[in-house]
């Protein structure tokens, strides 16, 4: 078992694979954003719900235009006041193209990993941005450990990497879709709400 193989996991991801790895919160299942096959893998591994979509972590700014997402330069004072952290931001996505990613909501939330997490952001830096929704079934508990990851996916699963035991609080969630930002979710950080 490679359970400390990042470098087997980017293989694996540019391959349109799917892994769990521990993230800035969570352990995830980690895809690569612009793999349709391996998102609508996550879908079904998970029993999520179609309409619901995942949260796409980035490791610098530039990643965003990848997305095809455009801030406005309030968006991006926003942006530079919480990035990177674990904030994760509902931006607007209007691009057709990326429909699998935003399920018709044409809106992905987004989160700007850390260079201190290296190993998920160096995943991040060779793959490009990476669909992470939390390792469980929907309607479960999180994964807290990597072995709590296997006992729900088993072999559906490409590779499993340990971290250690992941318990945080999810990332707050903000929309900022319209005219200003909308907290929908406080999490391990906490911002004002007007």
């Amino acid at each position: 078992m490679q359970l400390y193989n990042w470098a087997k996991a980017k293989s694996i991801l540019k391959n349109d694979g799917v892994i769990v790895a521990p993230t800035d919160t969570l352990y995830g299942i980690l895809a690569k954003a612009e793999s349709k096959s391996a998102i609508e893998r996550i879908y079904k591994v998970k029993g999520r719900d179609e309409n619901k979509p995942f949260i796409v972590l980035i490791n610098k700014l530039s990643d965003l235009e990848k997305l095809n997402i455009k801030l406005n330069n309030y968006q991006k004072e926003f942006l530079d006041k919480f990035w990177p952290g674990k904030v994760s931001v509902i931006l607007p996505c209007l691009d057709n193209k990326f429909k699998y990613l935003h399920r018709g909501s044409k809106s992905i939330a987004v989160r700007m990993i850390r260079p201190r997490n290296r190993n998920l952001f160096d995943l991040i830096k060779s793959v490009g941005p990476l669909v992470a929704p939390s390792a469980n079934p929907q309607g479960e508990e999180p994964a807290y450990t990597v072995w709590e990851a296997m006992r729900y996916f088993k072999g559906s699963i490409d590779l499993y990497l340990c971290g250690g035991t992941r318990k945080s609080k999810p990332s707050t969630l903000v929309s900022y879709l319209k005219s200003k930002p909308i907290v929908m979710r406080q999490g391990e950080v906490k911002i004002k709400k007007d």
